[in-house]
């Protein structure tokens, strides 16, 4: 009976120890879900540049599992307390993990105004005349071959467009109730534009240098 007791002080332990271990991913998760993030990146970016995968949708990843103790834990109060603290957590880290939402009315109207803007940008984006930056937005590289009402024009697409895509990085995380995500949501986007941008398209360097794909 003793030893049996010892085994089953151990187990408790052992279950105490997921517990707090849970209790510190959910913490960690909360914070940034850098994966989800790259997801919506990509979404939004394959329907901004009209990707051939457009249509391909946020999959939530996160699977809901049915984990039952291979020790017999119906007769021992202490043990049902420490299940009970476990059905809790484990939700929650499920939870944490869900997909970014994108949407609210405010986000939808934004990526529209970006999608309708495309095919006047990407002329610009072709020529080597428009780039886009390491920190998420784009830039004139070069106004060689435009005329004064080109440049202009550019001018113009390169500010609406700026002015759009930070609306949109500020917009996802006030949609999740985390505002203070907007930075890190604006360097996801930064890698993702330049890694689904065409061949032959300008895009700079972190250390500001303009390169052609």
């Amino acid at each position: 009976m003793l030893n049996d007791s010892v085994v089953r002080f151990h187990q408790l332990v052992i279950i105490l120890l997921m517990t707090v271990i849970l209790m510190s991913c959910v913490t960690i998760n909360i914070y940034f879900p850098a994966a989800e993030a790259e997801k919506v990146a990509e979404q939004i970016i394959d329907d901004v540049l009209d990707s051939s995968d457009t249509n391909t949708p946020i999959i939530n990843e996160t699977h809901t599992e049915n984990n039952q103790s291979s020790l017999d834990l119906k007769d021992n109060p202490v043990e049902k307390i420490v299940l009970t603290v476990l059905e809790f957590i484990i939700p929650s880290v499920q939870a944490a993990q869900a997909n970014l939402s994108i949407n609210s009315s405010k986000i939808r109207s934004i990526r529209s105004n970006m999608e309708k803007r495309q095919s006047k940008l990407l002329p610009y984006y072709r020529s080597g005349n428009i780039g886009f930056t390491h920190n998420g937005l784009i830039a004139s590289v070069s106004s060689q071959g435009l005329s004064v009402k080109k440049k202009s024009t550019a001018k113009k697409l390169i500010d609406a467009e700026n002015n759009d895509r930070r609306k949109l990085y500020a917009e996802i995380a006030n949609a999740n109730g985390h505002p203070e995500w907007k930075n890190d949501i604006q360097k996801t986007f930064s890698k993702t534009w330049i890694k689904k941008i065409s061949s032959g398209w300008m895009y700079q360097s972190q250390s500001g240098q303009w390169l052609k794909k």
